[in-house]
């Protein structure tokens, strides 16, 4: 039951592999609970109360409100497709209330971070320092998604016309610009990677043994490098899609151009950027006015 939702998620809605790990942890954790609680076997046969138990014991484990929200979408989605298979007659998790949640907004790198990441940081001699300056690079330079660098294919680098096609979210799939800088470094990488390989290779960035890079791998990666940098408390390849997004707000790109750049279905998502220049204003504010009183 559990895994042709799971493979439902993978071959019908094309979602990534790190997100399809969230939603089997999520599940196995309820599982456990129901288990250990009601002595539940089934995932079917919880109700709504019994979800509420689980949300207060989340609560009071001092869990964030975002990562309860999360669980219970991922459960809300579970028993929503058991409703289409005909297993379930209503979705139990679908009236449950969520915690309320905080408003955080996201966090990047300011200008003097972002020089330093670029400019001043010491890469690693070889075709590995070549590659992670290059990932990088194409987080910051194009605000794609973790699962879309991932997935970024050579057949889908276009360096003539300086642009690339990813599969985002819900598997839309969407063209972004290349700046000139960007076209020379993946030439330049591609040339030293070497085009007279014995295996022709599927994806722009692989592992030492040529093979797909993994979610892990980039997280330890972009850490890595930031915690060079900054100080923030966040270091994910996300905070290079915020700092992208942010950084075009910042230089007056307009609203609806960073929302295509980014993917995202609504506007809405792309408004929480507005929130840091906000509050980067206040603090401009707050400087003056303490000089001039």
């Amino acid at each position: 039951m559990l895994q042709t939702f799971l493979d439902y998620l993978q071959h019908q809605r094309r979602y990534s592999e790190h997100t399809i790990t969230a939603y089997r942890n999520d599940l196995e954790q309820f599982s456990g609970f129901l288990q250990l609680r009601y002595e539940l076997s089934s995932l079917t046969d919880a109700t709504r109360d019994m979800i509420r138990s689980w949300v207060v014991q989340l609560m009071e484990e001092k869990q964030a409100s975002t990562s309860i929200n999360r669980k219970l979408a991922t459960l809300s989605s579970f028993y929503k497709f058991q409703q289409q298979q005909g297993e379930l007659k209503n979705n139990p998790a679908k009236l449950v209330a969520k915690p309320k949640a905080g408003k955080k907004l996201p966090q990047f790198l300011d200008a003097d971070a972002t020089v330093k990441l670029f400019s001043e940081v010491e890469f690693p001699e070889g075709i590995s320092g070549a590659q992670d300056r290059l990932i990088l690079e194409m987080l910051f330079g194009t605000g794609m998604r973790l699962s879309e660098l991932i997935e970024l294919k050579l057949v889908n680098v276009n360096l003539g016309a300086k642009h690339v096609k990813v599969l985002g979210k819900r598997n839309k799939e969407r063209q972004i610009p290349l700046t000139d800088n960007l076209v020379r470094q993946i030439k330049d990488f591609l040339e030293f990677r070497g085009e007279n390989q014995k295996q022709q290779l599927l994806y722009l960035f692989v592992t030492k043994s040529n093979k797909k890079l993994y979610p892990k791998f980039v997280y330890r990666l972009v850490n890595t490098y930031l915690n060079q940098v900054t100080s923030i408390s966040k270091k994910s390849p996300h905070v290079l899609r915020h700092t992208f997004a942010t950084h075009l707000l910042n230089k007056g790109a307009d609203l609806n151009a960073i929302k295509e750049l980014l993917g995202h279905s609504s506007l809405s998502a792309t408004q929480v950027y507005t929130h840091n220049t906000i509050e980067k204003n206040k603090e401009i504010l707050k400087m003056f006015f303490n000089c001039v009183f």
